[in-house]
């Protein structure tokens, strides 16, 4: 069982920075695929970015390509969403996941374990 904990949304101006974070507690974390997902009022939930266990391997949705980066740090249990260059589209409740597979996956519903969510906004 893996919980998870995000934390670093917020309210920025269109061209700001935030950084996400999301706390793992349980076993094995390490060798669990992370990813980001987002879900915008009245749309379904999307992918963002995954990275593979070993941090070797990640992908990203087109939208947010050279401006986010996943990032993870194992033995803090720990990953992150380095979000740069935000805009008013990118507003969600972003949320982490993880799943118990190899490759780096787009799918949510490969995805084992939620977090309840971050608000992220970008006024314009």
């Amino acid at each position: 069982q893996v919980q998870l904990l995000e934390s670093g949304g917020g309210l920025v101006q269109a061209g700001g920075s935030l950084r996400l974070s999301c706390a793992a507690s349980g076993r094995a974390f390490s060798m669990y695929t992370i990813g980001w997902f987002r879900q915008a009022p009245g749309q379904e939930r999307e992918f963002v970015a995954a990275v593979t266990w070993s941090g070797t391997t990640s992908y990203y949705a087109d939208s947010v390509k050279g401006r986010f980066t996943i990032s993870r740090d194992n033995p803090k249990n720990t990953m992150y969403l380095q979000m740069n260059s935000l805009k008013p589209e990118d507003t969600a409740v972003y949320y982490c996941a993880a799943a118990r597979l190899v490759i780096a996956s787009r799918r949510s519903d490969q995805y084992d374990y939620w977090g309840q969510g971050t608000q992220v906004t970008v006024s314009s």
